[in-house]
């Protein structure tokens, strides 16, 4: 389940806070809107809809890669995987240029590749 998490307006003027639809529940308040989709996709990471991710399903890269979403088109920076096990397959978090977070299924992204020689 990619979505448990959802960023949402505050309380307060131009704070926003993090949603869990699973547990129905805040996981954060008072941000502003750029660290609280940060923190989304960082619980998104961590947790599925039943709980905790296993460790065996998420794979960190060391350093960001840049990647072309599936139109080809400058997708932004692949910085981590998650296993669906829902899917059966890998899903990439990407962060484009404006700071946007989404959530790409591996064959949506192609990896740009250092120039060798």
């Amino acid at each position: 389940m990619f979505g448990r998490f959802k960023v949402r307006p505050d309380t307060e003027a131009g704070q926003y806070g993090v949603w869990d639809g699973a547990s129905n529940g805040w996981r954060g308040r008072g941000l502003p809107e750029a660290a609280a989709h940060q923190l989304a996709a960082d619980l998104e990471l961590q947790y599925d809809a039943h709980g905790p991710r296993d460790a065996a399903t998420v794979r960190r890269l060391e350093a960001p890669q840049e990647v072309d979403i599936a139109t080809w088109e400058p997708g932004g920076l692949l910085d981590a995987w998650v296993f669906s096990r829902r899917d059966g397959e890998w899903i990439g978090r990407v962060r484009s240029p404006d700071g946007t977070i989404t959530w790409l299924r591996s064959t949506e992204v192609r990896i740009h590749q250092a120039p060798t020689g």
